[in-house]
């Protein structure tokens, strides 16, 4: 029994110093505070904006801040942004606050992940900025190319120009207007035609702001061809589309026979008398000597200067009448500033059939 309990008391000792050794290397660590963090408030309350907004450089959107008080210039690629400086999101941006870790305060304006666009066999990412030409300043947005016209489109000068010219002038982008034919007078309607109501400019109308679109471009450009017009100048103040008959030129006429000599257009063609107008059988009840746009041989087209709208009356087979208002075109000028369908610019260049200068 001596030697047991021996043993016994042994194992208990060596337990014990082992448990001793333990708890000396290996100390438990005391639960400690963590570091304060203030964050920045970036974001005031109430608003304070300054009177004007600012101006912000070419291609820069102008947006409410992250704090839904003033306007702002978005900040662009690879600024710093936080949550009152947004990123211009109209470029695909976004503030990245992957590298703030863990305060996530301040980031910097990455692009979205997006399809890049491909222009003249150059390839764009998405969000980038590029100038194809000195006329136009463009931006890729996910596989989509949207451009911003850096010449002021302008009307040709305002008098009776017959062959109005845009010149280009040297060390200058864009062309200007030279007209070097004198004033002339003016032929307009005849004087049984009825000029159409014109609400081309807003205004009240029986209690009513009058809102009227320009006439839409000729649906052909030679025979007859419908334009159209939104407009609300009516007694319930609705907007409706209105239409027009139009003739820019006649398709049977060969016009070139018409030339003076050593000339290249005819800007104004005429049939050699007055004729009816016919439209599905039925004929105006007076006959019209109206003008037309004349053609080209060189690289210049003629379209309408000077139109206004008039009322013409048709008498049909079965005893009915109706009315039809009438492009009557007043003045044409041939130009350079033609349409072409494979311009990728084409659809953005101001023609002026779209904003004639009305009587």
């Amino acid at each position: 029994m001596s030697w047991l309990l021996t043993w016994i008391l042994l194992v208990a000792g060596i337990h014990e110093a082992f448990s001793q050794n333990s708890s000396a290397t290996m100390p438990v660590p005391e639960p400690t505070a963590l570091e304060p963090y203030n964050r920045t408030q970036y974001c005031k309350w109430p608003c304070e904006c300054p009177e004007m907004p600012p101006t912000c450089s070419l291609g820069v959107s102008l947006l409410i801040d992250g704090c839904d008080c003033c306007k702002t210039c978005a900040k662009q690629v690879g600024e710093v942004c936080n949550e009152k400086d947004p990123c211009d999101h109209h470029k695909g941006l976004y503030c990245d606050y992957s590298r703030d870790k863990p305060r996530y305060e301040k980031g910097v304006c990455a692009y979205l992940v997006g399809t890049g666009c491909e222009y003249n066999s150059v390839i764009y990412r998405n969000g980038q900025s590029f100038q194809p030409n000195c006329k136009y300043q463009c931006l890729c947005v996910n596989g989509a190319i949207g451009c911003l016209g850096l010449c002021n489109e302008s009307l040709p000068p305002r008098v009776w120009c017959q062959t109005p010219r845009r010149v280009k002038i040297p060390g200058q982008c864009c062309e200007t207007w030279i007209c070097d034919e004198p004033r002339r007078g003016r032929k307009t309607a005849p004087r049984h035609a009825k000029q159409a109501p014109s609400y081309r400019n807003s205004g009240w109308h029986k209690n009513c702001l009058t809102q009227t679109t320009s006439w839409s471009p000729c649906s052909k450009t030679c025979g007859r061809g419908l334009s159209t017009r939104i407009t609300n100048a009516n007694k319930r103040c609705e907007m409706v589309k209105e239409s027009r008959l139009c003739n820019i030129r006649p398709c049977d006429v060969d016009i070139i026979k018409h030339f003076r000599p050593g000339k290249k257009c005819l800007n104004i063609y005429r049939e050699p008398r007055p004729t009816n107008f016919t439209i599905s059988g039925c004929t105006s009840t007076k006959p019209y000597w109206p003008k037309y746009c004349g053609v080209c041989t060189d690289d210049r087209c003629c379209i309408p200067y000077k139109s206004k709208t008039v009322e013409v009356e048709f008498s049909c087979p079965n005893g009915a009448k109706l009315t039809w208002q009438v492009m009557w075109i007043n003045a044409c000028f041939c130009n350079l500033s033609c349409r072409n369908p494979n311009d990728f610019f084409a659809e953005l260049e101001q023609y002026f059939e779209y904003s004639e200068i009305m009587n």
